[in-house]
């Protein structure tokens, strides 16, 4: 049909405007004469015949013109396509259509040791929660142990030591720090053995580095101090003595290196977080901070480091030539569930090839939807949700690794327990006050 009036449409059109005997009546409407009675007569019963017909017609045609006023679907973009893209991006949270299983999990299948986080340390790098509502947590998802990285150093060591390890023995462990304010310093690396041997006196259990050594740290001139700087190797050794695992954080997520623009898979959390660009200035590159870390670990075997977030997450053929490369070498994988979890079969071949090196972190506020989320990731073959915190480190979903039993109770605790068993103070130092 080319839009106008079909002839069928027509001609009841014209029959609507016209009388039984030809004469002319307003269209739709019948007179009725009052000298005749309606029931009895052949003209009105002709007419009233007439009318229905009428009426039955003009139903469809006018439902036809009403449809072909509607707009064709097509197969052309609309002329102002561009101009009406005017969501924004922070606003856009689209709900998937896709109807697959959903298993929620809400304790771990074995007791936990997250080994990577920050809950009420000396730094502050989180909201301080009360004792009690962290273990309430804990006992609710199956975590029997938090390691607690970020204990600095001295009195304040000691508070941490204090509020949560000696309240509550056996949940809590607690890391100790360098103090780069000594970087300067003459006898840098003697201070921070004595620095490193008050800790472990105090109670700590490990070394942790942040991100800031190579990134950060600078001298009285302003330079970067490098991670494989000499000054640092007595420190190195001093771990592998005393049986002391360093836990190490180096560099960031690949895109953090990378310009700040529409390619950058990270660009909203950099525009929320622009500090955490590394991008130009005086920073080493990404590849060359890993590789000074490598010659860490080559240089101090008989210390074991575990590289925080996997070292390099979005490249697992380079974490897998790393973990075979240096057998003192562990990886933990916090706040790197979105990283890991958007490549599950790759992920999976790797937990599964070193199960004996991977270790349970978060790296995430203390909550029970929190753990929740990681144990739906380890322990289902759930597709297509989101990963903790999302969409925070970029709009992806991620799929579950459904990983087996054996695999699992050694991710979530027994290769952290095996770590920790290494600890071996040496006689001379001073008691272990405050240790769990």
């Amino acid at each position: 049909m080319n839009g106008g009036i079909n002839p069928g449409c027509r001609h009841w059109a014209e029959r609507d405007t016209m009388g039984i005997s030809g004469g002319r009546r307003p269209t739709g409407t019948i007179k009725m004469e009052s000298n005749r009675k309606p029931a009895s007569s052949p003209v009105f019963a002709g007419r009233l015949a007439a009318a229905v017909l009428v009426m039955a017609a003009a139903g469809p045609c006018r439902a036809q013109t009403s449809l072909q006023n509607q707009p064709r679907i097509g197969y052309q973009a609309a002329p102002d396509a561009d101009q009406n893209k005017t969501l924004l991006l922070k606003d856009f949270n689209p709900v998937s259509m896709l109807h697959v299983p959903v298993h929620a999990v809400d304790q771990a299948k074995f007791y936990v040791i997250d080994v990577h986080n920050h809950v009420n340390d000396a730094a502050r790098i989180g909201e301080h929660l009360p004792p009690e509502r962290v273990l309430e947590v804990m006992n609710k998802t199956n975590v029997k142990m938090i390691v607690i990285l970020t204990g600095m150093w001295g009195d304040r060591l000691q508070a941490v030591m204090d509020e949560m390890v000696k309240s509550y023995p056996g949940r809590f462990m607690v890391f100790t720090q360098l103090d780069w304010s000594k970087v300067d310093d003459p006898d840098f690396g003697a201070e921070m053995v004595a620095l490193l041997r008050d800790s472990v006196s105090r109670g700590a259990r490990g070394l942790k580095f942040l991100k800031d050594l190579g990134l950060g740290v600078r001298d009285r001139a302003g330079k970067l101090l490098a991670i494989d700087d000499p000054r640092l190797d007595v420190v190195w050794e001093e771990c592998g003595r005393l049986g002391l695992p360093v836990f190490i954080h180096t560099g960031d997520p690949e895109a953090f290196f990378l310009p700040v623009d529409a390619t950058n898979e990270r660009y909203e959390e950099l525009i929320e977080h622009p500090d955490w660009s590394f991008y130009g200035r005086d920073y080493s590159g990404f590849r060359a901070l890993l590789e000074a870390r490598n010659r860490v670990f080559a240089r101090h075997p008989r210390t074991t480091f575990v590289s925080l977030h996997m070292g390099w997450p979005e490249n697992l053929d380079w974490v897998s030539s790393m973990l075979d490369q240096y057998p003192n070498v562990m990886v933990e994988f916090g706040a790197r569930e979105a990283e890991l979890g958007r490549q599950p079969r790759r992920t999976r071949e790797l937990f599964l090839k070193y199960q004996d090196r991977v270790m349970f972190g978060t790296d995430n506020e203390v909550t029970e939807a929190m753990y929740r989320n990681h144990f739906r990731w380890l322990e289902t073959a759930d597709e297509y949700f989101d990963y903790w915190g999302a969409p925070g480190q970029g709009r992806f979903k991620i799929s579950g690794l459904a990983l087996p039993d054996d695999v699992l109770e050694k991710l979530y605790h027994k290769n952290a327990e095996h770590l920790f068993s290494q600890f071996h103070p040496s006689s001379g130092s001073a008691s272990n006050k405050g240790a769990p």
